[in-house]
């Protein structure tokens, strides 16, 4: 008997699901209102404009101004992934210079992870937002807490 019911139960849930469904998809909305949604490109052609190049220049310093030589740098940024693809994350590895300096080639603008490791400091990790052509990022390490 409630075998029955719940088949019953069923078989109504399902018909209603499927009239709102159908309900949804005639709406009377103007067909201008799905124009207005679409993202705008900034190009004729249609398709959606890509992100800005940037070339950065990363300066590690001591807490005390002294460039710091040798230490690893670590850039992260997302690369575009193509048509049904997601974006993916990519990385470059660098070595400063005596100077403590890093130039980065061309890199995608937008996020980007900067990390820094450098032998008797303490690691440094940091998002930066990039929108300009040209950006140039200070570091100051600092020296680990001492443990006794």
């Amino acid at each position: 008997m409630w075998v029955r019911a719940l088949r019953l139960a069923l078989l109504i849930t399902t018909l209603v699901l499927c009239a709102k469904v159908g309900v949804a998809q005639t709406s009377d909305a103007p067909p201008s209102a799905t124009q207005d949604q679409q993202p705008s490109t900034g190009k004729s052609d249609g398709k959606p404009s890509e992100p800005g190049m940037t070339k950065l220049k990363i300066r590690v310093t001591s807490d005390t101004d002294k460039p710091i030589a040798n230490a690893s740098v670590y850039v992260r940024f997302y690369e575009a992934g193509g048509f049904l693809h997601h974006d993916k994350l990519a990385e470059m590895n660098f070595k400063t210079n005596q100077d403590g300096s890093v130039k980065v080639p061309e890199i995608p603008q937008g996020k980007i992870l900067v990390q820094v490791i450098a032998s008797g400091w303490h690691t440094y990790g940091k998002w930066y937002d990039v929108d300009k052509e040209e950006e140039s990022i200070v570091i100051k390490l600092v020296p680990p807490p001492h443990w006794y």
